[in-house]
């Protein structure tokens, strides 16, 4: 094998929490010694740990990241009080700002692009330039949960909304090899986990602060064989995102597509961090080796 590294332009779907597993799929890109990564695109989990790979950070947030439990988690969440949205999200980004500092997008080292929706032009943004976290910022505004962000006259939100696989702003790149990363993989309920368990055999006690949420916004199911008000909006934007991400593909085809079962964690469980990078490792790995 030649010595010399295929360069790649990365794209890093939207999913929630399942988008830790991103941080392993770039340690396996990385440990393989095949591929240089050129050029990150991004939306909403995706744009976060994309940015913060480009900006020479994942290390430092994966640390982080790992060491939050369920009650951490909650405890970033700082609620609005406005009718635009449950939280302003000023609290994690403040966190997040302590962990990396300021950092301007078009003076990182790796190409990168943060997307966004403009709900009122109902059109994506690409955000290239200025403040890394500002990008960020309005890349995961999930719309009813986060506010939204006000920028050139824009009402930007979570960039998922109209493009989960973000891989137009990164084919002008001219990278040799195109990888893609969705988190809306098909489910698989016998998935092997690093850890040796199967996703059939979690523990219920681990959302225990997704139950208490749910209860305390009145979202939870007063029956067990039907869906909470939570988990029927999650579904609907994951099935939403599975057919805008599948045209998005049919436009530009990866070179290579690595994909996160979409029942790996739900969106929310952002405590299972260590899981889902051991996860998104053993996917990429095993992609890789199958060539």
């Amino acid at each position: 094998m030649s010595d010399k590294k295929i360069p790649v332009a990365l794209v890093l779907g939207s999913g929630g929490a399942r988008g830790l597993a991103h941080i392993g799929v770039i340690r396996a890109l990385h440990d393989s010694g095949r591929y240089d990564i050129k050029a990150v695109s991004g939306c909403s989990i995706g744009a976060l740990i994309g940015g913060l790979y480009a900006a020479g950070k994942l290390d430092v947030y994966e640390k982080w990241a790992t060491g939050l439990s369920a009650t951490d988690v909650w405890g970033l969440l700082d609620f609005s009080f406005t009718k635009t949205g449950i939280f302003k999200g000023d609290r994690l980004m403040e966190k997040l700002g302590e962990l990396v500092g300021d950092q301007d997008i078009e003076r990182l080292d790796i190409t990168f692009s943060a997307v966004a929706s403009d709900i009122e032009h109902r059109r994506e943004v690409w955000l290239d330039t200025g403040p890394l976290f500002d990008a960020i910022r309005a890349s995961i505004a999930i719309p009813g949960f986060f506010t939204p962000v006000s920028r050139n006259g824009c009402t930007l939100v979570d960039g998922g909304l109209l493009s989960p696989l973000p891989i137009a702003p990164i084919v002008r790149v001219g990278s040799s090899h195109l990888i893609v990363v969705t988190l809306n993989g098909e489910k698989n309920n016998e998935l092997s986990l690093p850890d040796g368990k199967k996703t059939t055999d979690r523990e219920q006690g681990s959302q225990s602060w997704l139950q208490g949420f749910k209860e305390r916004f009145g979202l939870e199911s007063r029956t067990e064989d039907s869906d909470s008000g939570i988990d029927i909006l999650s579904n609907s934007l994951e099935a939403m995102q599975d057919r805008i991400a599948r045209y998005q593909m049919a436009a530009y085809r990866p070179d290579k597509l690595i994909e996160i079962p979409v029942n790996a964690c739900e969106a929310l469980e952002f405590h299972r961090a260590e899981e889902m990078i051991k996860l998104g490792y053993k996917i990429t790995r095993d992609a890789i080796d199958s060539e």
